[in-house]
């Protein structure tokens, strides 16, 4: 089946901001999603690289505020 990319990273960035957790170190994000998704929205620097042994990845600056404006636009109640 063909799909636009751009709009599945952008669900899948707007779903990271479900999982996402800041502390000290940053904020991190679950990295359970379809990993050429993950390796895409890495390189367009709003994630760290998801390839490793570790369950979470780091989400940038950007990535944070991107992810947070799309999950209001695709998921938001109106007021």
């Amino acid at each position: 089946m063909k799909f636009d990319g751009d709009k599945v990273e952008d669900a899948t960035l707007a779903l990271l901001s479900l999982v996402m957790e800041t502390d000290k170190y940053g904020t991190r994000a679950w990295k359970g999603f379809d990993w050429d998704t993950m390796d895409r929205l890495y390189e367009k620097g709003y994630i760290s690289n998801p390839k490793g042994k570790a369950k979470s990845v780091v989400v940038t600056e950007e990535g944070v505020k991107r992810a947070r404006e799309l999950f209001d636009q695709m998921f938001g109640l109106p007021d």
